[in-house]
């Protein structure tokens, strides 16, 4: 009697346990406004890029391809902002790699500089618009660079999501996530299959967090853009600033994180390859 109760009690305990959904982290909160504010700024630079610098896309980069390509179709010249995007994305791509693999020479974790880097490249890129004037040629030599500097920070951004935050949702291009979460947010509502309802809420609540930041900085960064033109490079810039203040107090949780997010409590060399 004594051990049919037992495993009664036992079997109502973990029943009980395997329909509690536990409450996200203090540390859950801080990643998915870190991934929030990283979307915010991809989304507001994308919207003022494809408006002020001749239909570039500076953060969905292969869009790209799609206007080159269009353009080529109807025989209209094709601008060299277009033609030299995605090369340039890829070498910063690879340029940024081989810089994380010289921060985890030195046991450096990675994301606070890379955090740095990509507000380098974006404050860079304001301080050209400024210097150019709101009458410059969106299609001259001033403007381009000033696209191959934005395209260079979302560049740089792609590499410390995929590199920094293993396992987290893009966010500078929106297709996949919205994907994800749409099948997601099906399977919790008529899945039957506990634990697969279980694995994708936690993978929702940290795809959401992605899609919301982009689609509100689409609409803040083609408001003022429309009102300020390319000073709405400004918004991004300072967007990308907080960012390493949330990457700063991120430092300060060390020895609180979860294994999901090992790149700020060291460079994880091993782990990250193993992503790739």
């Amino acid at each position: 009697m004594t051990s049919s109760r037992q495993s009664k009690v036992s079997v109502l305990s973990s029943s009980s346990r395997s329909r509690i959904t536990p409450a996200p982290s203090k540390d859950a909160l801080w990643r998915n406004s870190l991934l929030f504010i990283l979307s915010l700024a991809a989304g507001s630079l994308d919207v003022t890029g494809f408006l002020g610098l001749g239909g570039l896309f500076t953060a969905h980069i292969t869009g790209n391809l799609v206007v080159l390509a269009a353009r080529l179709a109807v025989h209209e010249p094709s601008s060299l902002s277009h033609v030299i995007s995605v090369p340039v994305f890829v070498m910063i791509l690879i340029l940024t790699r081989l810089f994380v693999a010289g921060l985890d020479r030195i046991a450096i974790p990675s994301l606070l500089p890379l955090l740095v880097l990509q507000f380098f490249f974006l404050l860079v890129a304001l301080s050209v618009s400024l210097a150019a004037g709101r009458q410059a040629d969106p299609y001259g030599p001033e403007l381009t660079l000033v696209g191959m500097l934005a395209v260079s920070g979302m560049a740089v951004q792609n590499a410390l999501v995929r590199v920094s935050l293993a396992g987290a949702p893009s966010t500078a291009v929106m297709t996949t996530n919205v994907s994800v979460f749409t099948m997601d947010v099906g399977e919790i509502w008529f899945g039957r299959n506990q634990v697969g309802r279980a694995k994708v809420r936690v993978r929702a609540r940290r795809t959401w967090p992605a899609i919301a930041g982009f689609v509100l900085g689409c609409i803040f960064g083609a408001v003022c853009e429309r009102a300020f033109g390319l000073v709405a490079l400004a918004v991004p810039t300072l967007i990308s600033l907080s960012a390493i203040g949330f990457g700063l107090s991120g430092m300060d949780r060390r020895s609180n994180l979860d294994g999901a997010w090992p790149a700020l409590i060291s460079s994880a060399a091993d782990k990250r390859d193993a992503a790739l």
